[in-house]
């Protein structure tokens, strides 16, 4: 007999398309206010922030999208991003309990939130400025730089593939 596995809410895929919603709004947000953001940036040291760019005073941000409780609260690494930016977000979406995030073990003082769905975003508190050393900020606006640009890149080859294979170009 057939088992009834009916898909929860928070199922792997109900989560990874709320977190494209979140990333989707709060790029909306930024894009208003003049902040551009590559998302999946690698970073050095093995993480990979789920939002960075740069704002217009030429500030490092970073989101870290949590979609799920249970991802809020099971992050260890994230203390780890604050070594990369001048501001770090928690990107969160709409009716998730953001309790955790006023707690001292996610340092309420140097963290903003902001909340977002698939259409817009809102900062409902706002990220303090915690600068990072010149040569540091350097090498982190090179990085993501040299990552947008090798992004737009691949993108511009993979829109040239069909013409390249019907030419015979990849075979």
């Amino acid at each position: 007999m057939p088992v009834n596995r009916r898909r929860s809410p928070q199922s792997a895929t109900a989560l990874a398309e709320s977190a494209q919603d979140v990333t989707r709004g709060i790029t909306r947000l930024f894009a208003r206010n003049d902040i551009w953001c590559l998302a999946e940036m690698p970073l050095r040291g093995g993480r990979r922030a789920d939002m960075m760019g740069i704002d217009p005073k030429g500030q490092v941000v970073i989101v870290e999208i949590k979609v799920s409780r249970a991802d809020m609260l099971g992050d260890g690494k994230w203390p780890d991003y604050l070594d990369h930016c001048d501001r770090f977000y928690w990107g969160i979406p709409p009716g998730l309990d953001r309790s955790p995030l006023e707690s001292e073990d996610y340092q309420p003082g140097c963290c903003g939130i902001i909340v977002a769905d698939g259409y817009d975003a809102e900062i409902v508190r706002p990220a303090p400025s915690q600068p990072l050393a010149a040569a540091r900020r350097k090498v982190e606006v090179e990085r993501l730089a040299r990552a947008a640009m090798r992004r737009a890149i691949v993108n511009a080859d993979r829109q040239c593939e069909p013409w390249s294979n019907a030419s015979g170009m990849n075979e």
